[in-house]
């Protein structure tokens, strides 16, 4: 069963896990994620973390940060951006990216974040795949791939409603 911990985004194993995942984009579009991102920007209150381990091994990562008004014209006040979401390739099509991506979702709306927001590409068709079964709609593009023609951009309410 996986188990994910918490962990900090500059912790070894979340290292080789983005390391992995950057390698995915050099295959896919021709080179890395330049979004700039900063360790400290995952960690709480403003930002969350996380591992999965299957038997003591790291074999699933993923983030979010928050995000506020005023920084992009399409984020909103009480945002959180997911980033780094990863399954190595031996361990996918087990649910796991499920797993990582309700957990996100979860400590986010804990944190007081009102929506996930997330950028992925045409050439991650499983991600998209996921992202639209689990919930998210297109929004308009936002970031460094706001032009990118391949660049595709979702969004997710956490409010609950009230019946």
């Amino acid at each position: 069963m996986l188990e994910l911990r918490p962990t900090r985004f500059d912790h070894p194993d979340s290292l080789r896990l983005i390391a992995e995942v950057q390698q995915v984009y050099r295959e896919r579009y021709g080179g890395e994620d330049d979004t700039p991102v900063d360790a400290s920007e995952f960690a709480a209150p403003r930002g969350f973390f996380l591992v999965g381990y299957l038997d003591g091994a790291a074999v699933a990562c993923g983030g979010w940060r928050a995000r506020d008004g005023g920084e992009d014209p399409e984020i909103r006040d009480g945002d959180a951006e997911i980033k780094r979401m990863f399954v190595t390739a031996a361990h996918r099509g087990r649910g796991y990216a499920r797993a990582v991506l309700a957990e996100l979702e979860r400590t986010a709306a804990a944190a007081g974040r009102a929506r996930v927001v997330l950028e992925t590409g045409t050439l991650q068709p499983e991600a998209i795949a996921l992202y639209t079964s689990e919930g998210y709609a297109p929004m308009p593009n936002f970031g460094t791939y706001r032009c990118e023609p391949n660049s595709r951009c979702y969004a997710k309410s956490l409010r609950r409603r009230v019946d």
